[in-house]
């Protein structure tokens, strides 16, 4: 009689070489994205298409990105992860030619709007293969994994924009080729296509209601996120740095919220979120504005300051996604997540456009000023939030997680829920009309709702 052999449990390594083509695909996008977004930037001076019009075709993109993460679902649900993959994915690579073929700031900005959906949409369907093709007990490594993947994307971008003058129409070649080849490995990956099926929703004012910080932090992180990715490649020209200048100087904000994310999110399990979220965000005010007053001292000097301001600044996000579900049920991570990135995408639409417009008044000041003056409106309404009640009684303990407008939040909520214990099965009965009617969390609890008390 022969004894079965029982299989061995997936690894973090296993598991990442069964989604190796995931991976890839995703590394290649983000490259494109890091590439397009900068060269876009500095195009657009070199064109001499001023501040305000370089801020608002910026912003596009965010305005796409919002639209993009509500319109794919339905995509998905109507022809599969498949199709909508390869039709968002080939109108991404068609909108950065016509950038090349056409050099006027309104067909930029569509193209940018056109870029913003394409993402959401290619975020959508890679995230919920993702998901769909790692265990549960792996999933917060892989996601780990899969943002440091993303971060490296980013950072390649910067370097390929030295690979021509910005000038020309390579870059823009260069970069379609780069989302092009995106499709390659995911596409002829034999992995099921994932379930399409709706998850439910949570009221953005249920949750301004329960976490008050939580919601209006993401908004106004999402803001500032809009404001070093979308402009800081023409701030940096402005201070008169080379392109090959400008890339480096990218390359050290990336770092910088490689180096810090996890780190800081870890301190906030330990200290009152709140405090820390304080923390951070004086912080960002006071690196923001040493980097403009070290620009003229030395290059290293602004590069040490940028990778601080850029780690500080990317870390606030997954903070506040963490402090939100530290006043939610297991059962309502998941469904609050989609609103969150929905807050966020809202919040970085007014990133560029208001920094162009500060900048074309001010000049590079106004690029840090605003930065330091977001997140100085962020530290007064921590403290103000501090005087209004006490921290939570628990904390959830902090995962990894996407510190850009992605929607993988709804992933990283589903491994938090999974930390905190609650079955996912029990979601759809529990959430119930509490959450659609925008009661509290704390009624559950027995504590009187958060709009009584404030």
């Amino acid at each position: 009689m022969t004894t079965a052999i029982a299989p061995r449990p997936d690894t973090t390594a296993s598991a990442a070489l069964k989604i190796w083509a995931l991976l890839l695909g995703m590394g290649a996008m983000l490259a494109g994205n890091g590439l397009q977004s900068s060269l876009l930037g500095l195009r657009a001076e070199s064109e001499g298409f001023g501040d305000g019009i370089t801020g608002l075709m910026m912003s596009g993109f965010y305005l796409g990105f919002l639209a993009g993460s509500v319109l794919t679902p339905k995509m998905l649900r109507n022809v599969g992860h498949v199709r909508t993959f390869g039709a968002l994915a080939s109108l991404a690579s068609i909108a950065i030619l016509v950038h090349g073929l056409f050099i006027d700031p309104a067909v930029w900005t569509a193209m940018r709007f056109m870029t913003g959906l394409s993402f959401a949409g290619l975020y959508v369907v890679t995230e919920s293969w993702l998901n769909h093709s790692v265990p549960n007990t792996l999933r917060g490594s892989i996601l780990a994994l899969y943002w440091v993947i993303g971060y490296l994307g980013l950072a390649a971008g910067q370097v390929m924009l030295n690979a021509a003058p910005p000038e020309t129409s390579d870059l823009f070649i260069l970069c379609s080729i780069v989302i092009s080849f995106a499709l390659v490995p995911i596409l002829l990956t034999a992995t099921p296509q994932p379930d399409v099926s709706t998850p439910q929703s949570v009221s953005l004012r249920f949750l301004v209601q329960t976490a008050p910080l939580g919601a209006i932090g993401c908004f106004a992180t999402g803001t500032a996120q809009g404001v070093i990715l979308g402009m800081a490649p023409v701030y940096a020209s402005k201070l008169g740095l080379s392109v090959a200048e400008v890339s480096v100087f990218m390359i050290a904000l990336v770092v910088g919220g490689v180096v810090l994310q996890w780190p800081l999110g870890k301190l906030s399990d330990i200290f009152d979120r709140r405090k820390v979220i304080l923390g951070i965000a004086l912080s960002a005010a006071v690196a923001a504005l040493l980097m403009e007053a070290v620009a003229a001292v030395s290059f290293t000097a602004l590069l040490l300051a940028c990778a601080v301001m850029g780690g500080l600044v990317l870390s606030l996000y997954p903070i506040f996604l963490a402090y939100t579900n530290d006043w939610l049920e297991p059962n309502q991570m998941v469904a609050a997540s989609g609103t969150l990135v929905l807050t966020f995408g809202a919040g970085a639409i007014l990133g560029p456009s208001g920094a162009g417009w500060l900048m074309g008044m001010f000049g590079p000041e106004g690029f840090v000023a605003y930065l330091a003056l977001i997140h100085l409106g962020i530290a007064v309404f921590a403290i103000y939030r501090m005087t209004r009640r006490a921290a939570p009684e628990e904390q959830g303990e902090y995962v990894l997680g996407p510190s850009q407008p992605a929607p993988s939040a709804t992933l990283w909520a589903e491994e938090i829920a999974e930390t905190d214990g609650e079955p996912e099965e029990e979601a759809a009965s529990e959430l119930g009309d509490s959450v659609v009617s925008g009661e509290a969390t704390e009624s559950a609890r027995g504590d009187p709702p958060e709009s009584s008390r404030s």
